[in-house]
């Protein structure tokens, strides 16, 4: 069970912008920690703060192989600077479940964010890092990878979710 519930389409704090984290604070770490360990146990390679219901500009990324152990990376307040390229990826996400799809995403792209201490980084990725960097800063600006899909796969997605709510709170007593 993750540490921390993850919101679910169509929950509207999803599809809301986060505001800017002013000041990297303990309560801050903390809440790095727990998505980090949210994001492990789910199991996925990223996480942001408003899947975990934070109107926060701050996610949780590690896409080491689990068996060469865990290097969890935290961007506060993430920006894409540089963005080249293009490749199509087929996307999933922890906040879409049981959908995954083909999305269009650049190639490469370079973040400028700070860390947990406070601190300037940049971080660059190319392929799968650079679609796990652009899916979890979407999630920042209210996007879900849904909004890059064609109009007819997204209103099929929709349909069958909200029809499985619909099911699930006539199951309950």
């Amino acid at each position: 069970m993750p540490i921390l519930p993850i919101l679910t389409f169509p929950d509207p704090v999803l599809s809301r912008p986060c505001r800017q984290v002013r000041e990297v604070t303990d309560e801050l770490r903390r809440l790095a920690a727990d998505m980090t360990e949210t994001m492990y146990q789910a199991p996925g390679i990223g996480l942001a703060a408003p899947q975990v219901g934070h109107d926060l500009r701050l996610v949780v990324v590690d896409l080491s192989p689990r068996e060469e152990g865990r290097e969890p990376v935290a961007l506060v307040n993430p920006r894409i600077v540089e963005a080249e390229g293009s490749l199509i990826f087929e996307e999933g996400c922890l906040s879409v479940p049981e959908f995954t799809c083909d999305v269009s995403r650049f190639s490469r792209v370079k973040v400028e964010a700070t860390d947990l201490e406070g601190r300037p980084m940049t971080v660059e990725g190319e392929g799968v890092l650079a679609v796990c960097l652009q899916h979890e800063l979407d999630h920042l600006e209210g996007r879900l990878f849904l909004d890059r899909i064609s109009p007819l796969k997204r209103a099929l997605y929709k349909k069958r979710r909200l029809k499985q709510a619909k099911q699930d709170k006539q199951d309950k007593p």
